[in-house]
C-alpha cells in the first residue's frame, strides 16, 4: 500500500530535516507531503531542497493559519491507500509509523491513534497540559460513545475512504477535535496503540497553549452538535 505522510510545518527549521530522514528510512512504499503554513525562521529554503525530489510534494500556504490549514492543503495532494499525520518537531518519532499502521494493514481498523499515554514511553514533564488532555478526551468519549486515552495525539492514520468521506473546516488545532468527531459520527472502526512520545517546552518552540484548550471545549460541542 502506498502510504501518504502528511507534514505541517511552522517554524520548524531546525527538526524538520532529521523527521525528513527518519520518514525516508521507513521500509515502505510512501510519499512525502510536506505543507508549510507560511514559516518565517528559514524553514522554507530548507524545504525548497526538497521539490525536485522524487516522492516529495511541497505546498507554501501564503499566510499562517495554523495547523488545520495546513493539513487540508496537503489532503488535497495525497495518492495513498493510508494517509499518517505527522509533526514536524521530533514530539513523535517516525519509527512508530509501522506500529500505527498496523491495525489497518491487517483489516482491524480504519482510523488509528498513536497514544501518548496507553503504555507508551512519555515525558515526565508537562502535568498541567496531561491533564487538560485526559478531561478534554475524557468530554469527547462521553459525548461521542468512544473509550480513547489521547485524542489530541499528532499520530493520526487513516485509510483514504476515510478521508473521501469528510470535510474538514478547522484552520488551528481544533482539527484533531474536528477529525475525531468526525469519524466517531460516521462510526468508523477506530483503534489505539502505544507510541513513544518526547514533549518538548515552550523556549523549544512549543505552539500549543492554554488558549487551544479552552477552544478545544467549544470545538467538542460544535461537532457533537452543531456542524
Amino acid at each position: 500500500m502506498l502510504l501518504s505522510v502528511v507534514i505541517p510545518v511552522y517554524n520548524e527549521r531546525k527538526t524538520i530535516g532529521e523527521v525528513v530522514r527518519r520518514i525516508e528510512a521507513l521500509d515502505q512504499d510512501k510519499e512525502i507531503i510536506i505543507a508549510d503554513d507560511c514559516s518565517t525562521d528559514g524553514t522554507r529554503d530548507l524545504l525548497k531542497s526538497y521539490e525536485k525530489l522524487d516522492g516529495f510534494k511541497i505546498i507554501y500556504l501564503p499566510r499562517n493559519k495554523g495547523k488545520g490549514s495546513a493539513v487540508r492543503a496537503a489532503f488535497e495532494r495525497v495518492e495513498g491507500e493510508i494517509i499518517v499525520i505527522q509533526d514536524a518537531d521530533l514530539e513523535y518519532d517516525p519509527k512508530d509509523i509501522p506500529l500505527i499502521l498496523e491495525p489497518i494493514i491487517d483489516g482491524r481498523a480504519d482510523v488509528v491513534y498513536g497514544s501518548r499515554v496507553a503504555r507508551g514511553t512519555h515525558s515526565a514533564l508537562f502535568f498541567l497540559a496531561f491533564v487538560a488532555n485526559r478531561l478534554l478526551t475524557i468530554l469527547n468519549n462521553i459525548l461521542h460513545g468512544l473509550n480513547l486515552t489521547d485524542m489530541e495525539t499528532g499520530y493520526k492514520a487513516f485509510r483514504k475512504t476515510v478521508l473521501d468521506s469528510l470535510t474538514f473546516k478547522c484552520d488551528c488545532f481544533g482539527w484533531d477535535v474536528e477529525f475525531t468527531g468526525k469519524v466517531a459520527r460516521k462510526k468508523f472502526r477506530i483503534f489505539e496503540v502505544p507510541i513513544s512520545y518526547s514533549g518538548r517546552d515552550y523556549s523549544e518552540g512549543k505552539k500549543i497553549n492554554w488558549k487551544d484548550g479552552v477552544a478545544a471545549i467549544w470545538f467538542i460541542f460544535r461537532f457533537r452538535f452543531f456542524d
